[in-house]
């Protein structure tokens, strides 16, 4: 329970003031030890010449779990009335307009199970800042804003620590007494601390080289555990071909001499860019055939690209606080999207991305954390590192793409490095440059920033004419919490239009001459209507084609109009939107069982598509799987649980029996030589595993044991540990003694485990708890084992006894004393308990009011849950 007296300060946006002091130059030294370590922190701060102030104020100081040694200002030490030190707070009380600061202090990265700060991981030290960990490390002014020039000097024992790691350019190194030895560090670029980085270890190094656009040859060191060099070319091709594509696309060159990644298994995000010298969680790193899936390389690929972009949007151009964390992390996310397009099949990826939307982040805006993209308050800013930030700010980027097209975009690009390089800076400064760049005033886009929620688009067509229709646009957003009201968003609309024999139609839009198969229309009023010409009798629109717009768009399709769509839809994207549609209107619909005539009709669907030769594989694959829940339950206000997990069953089975023999035909006949191939095949093992997982058992055997590469292996692994009492199988032990050396293997083998659609399986779930393998501690464990059921496994984790419920407050009340952050992020789980039947509401508020009570509870927790109960 949080005491009264210490109620968690809320930070508002309209409270931002600039600080009175910046730092010119920070000095570091690190006296690595195995039980403590020292930090000595030379600052030489300055009153900034913005300030405006009558007089100076003290400099106040962030430090979190700092044991404070000594304290000077200019060469002298300060006496204990000269500084106040009270819980995560340094007070100097007389300070002149420039001075030295010099500070020393004691931490014990040891004992740090929070991973931020500098803590240790494997027989290493690392580091994680962002958003405020650098607090945990020295004494500092903790915020983004604040961009110094850093000189580090890391000391350590030579045989234990022979790397030592830090930002910037090595500039000196030596050997001291008693087997120690030191490197010192120089970063050019100032940098706020969120992005400094240190790493000591004994690492395998993989080296490459990389010469830009100018001709200057950057040295790239890739480092990893000793004896994983071999999982290790691929994030290095990727590096690379981020690097030629960041020249290539928006002309940004990378500006140091040296571009370090380091991988450590203990990390609470998936990386971190700090300048020069990027942090991974190793599952972005390390990858080969034997022991990554395909969806395993494209991950790697695409995290070793977001970090590499972050250089320009996030390190040279940064935020000016962490209200503005879009400002750089939309940007990059839509940046490593489309670095991913062009890598990989365009389609496939933009499915991935929207999925990604309706599942996750449109839940998050029907919640009790709902917030714009640019939140307007926080408790604990780890909290809002969220979808809504990243994904959802991803598509307001994507959003000024498509509006400005491609040229017009890299004009916005342009102008912003060219005013703001070296800056901290406002996403409003982002949205200025595109508007200068391009003569626009995006007075009204601006809406996307300030408003959260999902906007709803409903959408009608009328024939007014012979060949004159109408296309009539609503939109509204639902209240969020803090903003009743919404002004209407600036919606770009891609569309097209199908006959009902499904060939496209050209059509020319009212004021236009030109007739075309498909626009992009902007919609900015509430409702809005637009005229077309088209020779047609009967028109099926294909709406948001490549999901234009971040919106849930209801237009009253047929189920026939829907089929026209799945099966002939020129648009890859609207082409699955289609067949996803079809199948949530079956599944979301009032009917306690799906219809023999419905099911008719979605099997013949499907069945058209796995004929479809103009289709990729991929694409198939993607088309052919029944929505998932985590979606249906995002587009949805009020979810039936059990109707829906019983239909969804339903369809599956049905999908899996009718079409039993073009399955079987599928695997046996696909070679599997790609991933598009590989996916189809293992889909197609799936679905005859649901059908009937007695008669194809062997098949699944026979592929884990014989399989040729890991994406084979765990897909058989993950069919045999769903099926009837799989996860006690014999072939599940044969995996786990082929792989238990690998830790990351063993997270997937942990996962194929605990989405068994069994009663009992919370009962196995606990069991992998307290296995070996396992440990509270790491995230990637706490991610594989309990988030992958409560997020996986929603039959389970929502069944009507509240046992799902229990197990995961009591998950979240053990984290919250090791990493609030990880705590946190599973206490999100509960946030759309009001969508569900007035049983589940009772045991899930059961399990929030305790987590509540919860002595101690971290400000992380604190929030979400207390923002849960007051939805």
């Amino acid at each position: 329970m949080k005491d009264s007296t210490q109620s968690p300060q809320v930070k508002y946006r309209k409270d931002y003031r600039p600080s009175q002091y910046l730092i010119k130059h920070t000095r570091l030294n690190f006296e690595l030890h195995e039980q403590d370590t020292l930090v000595t922190c030379e600052l030489q701060v300055y009153r900034n010449p913005l300030d405006s102030n009558d007089q100076l104020e003290p400099l106040v100081l962030d430090g979190v779990e700092l044991e404070l040694m000594e304290i000077s200002i200019d060469g002298t030490n300060l006496s204990q009335e000269d500084y106040e030190l009270e819980k995560e707070i340094l007070t100097v009380k007389k300070v002149s307009e420039a001075f030295t600061l010099k500070t020393r202090v004691k931490i014990q990265p040891q004992n740090n199970k929070s991973l931020e700060g500098l803590y240790t991981s494997g027989g290493k030290f690392c580091t994680q800042c962002e958003a405020e960990g650098f607090r945990k490390i020295t004494f500092y002014l903790d915020r983004p804003e604040i961009m110094s020039e850093f000189n580090v000097r890391v000391e350590g024992e030579k045989s234990r620590y022979p790397l030592l790691l830090s930002n910037g350019n090595p500039v000196n190194r030596g050997d001291l007494d008693d087997g120690r030895h030191f490197v010192e560090w120089h970063d050019p670029f100032p940098k706020p601390c969120y992005l400094f980085a240190l790493v000591a270890g004994d690492l395998d190094c993989l080296e490459d080289t990389f010469t830009t656009m100018s001709g200057r040859k950057v040295k790239l060191e890739l480092y990893v555990d000793k004896g994983k060099l071999d999982q290790c070319q691929f994030a290095m091709d990727s590096l690379i071909a981020s690097m030629k594509w960041d020249e290539e696309k928006f002309g940004r060159e990378y500006d140091l001499d040296l571009y370090m990644i380091v991988a450590v298994s203990d990390f609470n995000m998936g990386a971190m860019e700090n300048k020069g010298l990027n942090v991974f969680n190793t599952k972005y790193v390390l990858a080969n055939e034997k022991t990554a899936t395909d969806a395993d390389f494209e991950g790697v690929e695409r995290v070793i690209a977001h970090e590499y972009f972050h250089n320009w949007t996030g390190n040279r151009v940064t935020c000016r606080d962490w209200f503005q964390l879009s400002l750089k992390e939309g940007l990059t996310v839509f940046r490593d999207q489309k670095f991913s397009e062009d890598m990989q099949s365009e389609a496939v990826q933009r499915i991935d991305q929207v999925k990604i939307i309706r599942a996750a982040q449109f839940a998050e805006d029907s919640g009790p954390m709902a917030h714009p993209i640019r939140p307007d308050s926080y408790i604990e800013m780890n909290n809002f590192y969220t979808v809504t930030v990243y994904n959802k700010g991803a598509e307001v980027i994507r959003m000024m793409h498509t509006l400005l097209g491609e040229a017009g975009f890299r004009r916005g690009m342009d102008l912003y490095f060219e005013r703001h390089d070296g800056q901290a800076v406002t996403c409003e400064d982002f949205v200025k440059a595109m508007e200068d760049a391009n003569d626009k005033d995006w007075s009204q886009f601006r809406n996307w920033y300030r408003q959260a929620g999902t906007p709803q688009v409903k959408a009608s067509l009328q024939k007014l004419d012979n060949s004159l229709f109408e296309l009539t646009f609503e939109q509204s957003c639902p209240a969020t919490p803090g903003q009743s009201e919404k002004a209407p968003f600036m919606l770009p609309v891609k569309l097209g239009f199908l006959n009902e024999s499904g060939q496209a139609v050209n059509f020319t839009l009212d004021g236009s001459s030109d007739s075309q198969e498909e626009a992009l229309i902007v919609v900015t009023d509430s409702k809005q209507s637009f005229k077309f010409q088209a020779d047609s009798d009967n028109l099926v629109p294909s709406l948001l084609r490549d999901f234009s717009a971040p919106v849930k768009l209801d237009y009253n399709y047929s189920q026939q109009e829907l089929a026209t769509l799945f099966a002939s839809d020129p648009n890859a994207f609207n082409r699955w939107d289609a067949g996803q549609n079809l199948m949530a209107k079956i599944l979301l619909s009032e009917a306690e069982e799906i219809s023999e005539q419905d099911l008719t009709i979605v099997g013949d669907a499907i069945d058209k598509v796995l004929h479809d030769e103009s289709l990729d594989n991929s694409l198939k694959a993607l088309a052919v799987q029944v929505p998932e829940l985590s979606s249906l339950i995002g587009l949805s206000d009020s979810i039936n649980a059990n109707q829906l997990f019983a239909k969804h069953k339903q369809l599956k089975k049905h999908l899996g029996s009718v079409l039993e023999s073009k399955w079987f035909n599928i695997y046996n006949t696909t070679s599997g030589k790609d991933a598009g191939e590989r996916w189809l095949k293992n889909v197609a093992l799936r679905y005859m595993m649901i059908a009937d997982s007695d008669k194809h058992f062997e098949l699944a055997a026979n592929q884990l044991t014989h399989a040729r590469n890991m994406t084979e292996e765990l897909a058989a692994l993950q069919v045999i540990a769903a099926s009837k009492e799989g996860y006690k199988s014999e072939f599940v032990q044969h995996f786990y003694n082929k792989w238990n050396e690998e830790e990351l293997v063993m997270d997937k083998w942990f996962s194929a485990q605990v989405v068994n659609d069994d009663e009992n399986i919370l009962d196995h779930v606990n069991e992998l708890l307290n296995h070996e393998k396992f440990s509270i501690e790491n995230p990637n464990k706490v991610r594989a084992v309990v988030s992958m059921f409560v997020a996986g496994n929603l039959p389970q984790f929502h069944s009507a006894t509240g046992r799902g419920y229990e197990f995961l407050a009591n998950i979240i009340i053990r984290l919250n004393s090791i990493n609030p952050q990880i705590a946190a992020g599973l206490s999100k789980q509960f946030n759309q308990w009001k969508k569900f039947d007035d049983k589940r509401q009772a045991l899930i508020k059961e399990q929030l009011e305790k987590i509540k009570m919860t002595e101690n509870l971290s400000n992380d927790v604190f929030e979400i849950v207390d923002k849960s109960l007051k939805m």
